[in-house]
């Protein structure tokens, strides 16, 4: 039997215990809570004034993370995203590094957040329509890193096949998760497992 790359990969863990914030840091004291087994921030009747992030307090390198993210939004640039191989710059709400982007027309697209601020990858419109679910509803992100190559599927279809060709960026760092700034709108983010991928 062939093996694939993935099943060299450890067994996937949980990064979110569905109740606690171990394992993250960021602001959880005005933005950030728990809400129904979620990560979530945001809200329906006050704008988010920043971009802010939750962020594991670990770093990983080449994985295959998968999770469940879902936006509400009544005004504004509703969006959000997913960070990995990420870091937090000092004494700024913001981080740098990739992001699977989500909300605001950015669905299934990776972006350089705080870096070199563009989208690397996205989706056309025809596999975009079949990805994404309608505001309000659950979707599943798989992000895989593995060396240059970083592959992204939105509800199970592929959005993002992207090989790497800056040797100066960075393999590693943190995940986060984000809501952004200038919006009235929720963000939530649940169901996070990570494999490490040898």
């Amino acid at each position: 039997m062939l093996l694939t790359s993935s099943a060299f990969a450890q067994e996937a863990k949980p990064l979110f215990d569905g109740k606690t914030f171990e394992g993250w840091e960021g602001n959880t004291k005005t933005v950030w809570r728990i809400d129904q087994g979620a990560l979530t921030a945001g809200s329906l009747t006050e704008r988010q004034k920043d971009n802010d992030f939750l962020a594991t307090t670990s770093e990983y390198q080449d994985f295959e993370l998968e999770l469940e993210w879902k936006l509400e939004g009544t005004e504004g640039f509703i969006n959000g995203g997913v960070q990995f191989r990420t870091k937090r710059i000092p004494n700024h709400h913001e981080v740098s590094g990739y992001q699977a982007d989500l909300g605001a027309g950015f669905d299934g697209a990776l972006y350089d957040e705080s870096r070199r601020n563009k989208i690397l990858a996205k989706p056309d419109d025809e596999t975009l329509k079949k990805a994404i679910k309608p505001l309000g509803q659950w979707n599943h992100y798989r992000i895989r890193a593995q060396g240059d190559h970083i592959q992204l599927w939105l509800n199970g279809i592929q959005t993002v096949d992207y090989k790497e060709t800056d040797p100066g960026i960075e393999p590693k760092g943190i995940i986060a998760v984000q809501i952004h700034g200038g919006a009235t709108a929720i963000a939530r983010y649940r169901k996070l497992t990570i494999k490490e991928l040898k």
